[in-house]
């Protein structure tokens, strides 16, 4: 197998947290003073980066370790709610046993992360860096290289976000991308990832080899 270690981001990569994020954006906009999100423009935003999102609605940059801790919160309470995509136990499971190391990369909580995961799943992980801060990606992965041992070449980050491909990039590993999380595939597209999977099949299939 080429690949021998797996980089897995959370929200809107093993994670169906989308729906949930839309259900807190008015209550957390009317906190943070910051501009409301109109559900009809909800297709265009989903092709911007942190960087644009940021702009559209005001969000200083000073304000956002705030913004992520009470959306930590958030989540820790309805963390229930919250489901995996389908397949997701299975894909991970079946990584894991084919002796692909796995490690998991977010900006959510470890809390969270372990709690929607369930623990089973949540110790397939050997690496676990949570609470990393909107683009601390890149330091994060380099971390978890030297760590486990394995060189650039032999990792991959699979994430749903364009900070997640360029993050990847920038510490040299394959950056892939998933079809169904917060980013189009279309503005994934235009970063260039290697590939973007549509199915938890195509994960194993591409790991496998």
């Amino acid at each position: 197998m080429k690949y021998k270690l797996a980089i897995f981001d959370f929200d809107g990569t093993l994670v169906d947290s989308f729906p949930w994020a839309l259900s807190i954006v008015d209550g957390m906009a009317e906190k943070y003073q910051l501009k409301k999100v109109d559900m009809s423009e909800l297709e265009t935003l989903r092709g911007y980066d942190a960087r644009q999102l940021a702009k559209r609605y005001g969000v200083r940059w000073w304000k956002l370790p705030s913004i992520v801790k009470d959306a930590r919160k958030l989540m820790a309470r309805d963390a229930h709610t919250i489901p995996l995509f389908d397949g997701v136990g299975d894909l991970l499971k079946e990584l894991s046993g084919l002796g692909i190391t796995l490690a998991l990369v977010t900006a959510n909580s470890m809390e969270n992360a372990r709690n929607i995961l369930g623990a089973e799943i949540f110790g397939l992980f050997s690496y676990h860096e949570c609470g990393v801060s909107v683009f601390g990606k890149t330091a994060k992965f380099k971390k978890i290289l030297k760590k486990s041992g394995f060189p650039p070449t032999e990792s991959i980050c699979i994430g749903d976000e364009i900070r997640d491909i360029q993050a990847a990039k920038k510490a040299k590993i394959t950056a892939c991308a998933v079809a169904w999380g917060y980013t189009r595939v279309d503005a994934l597209q235009a970063h260039a990832p290697e590939q973007i999977f549509t199915s938890m099949k195509e994960i194993s299939q591409k790991l496998s080899l």
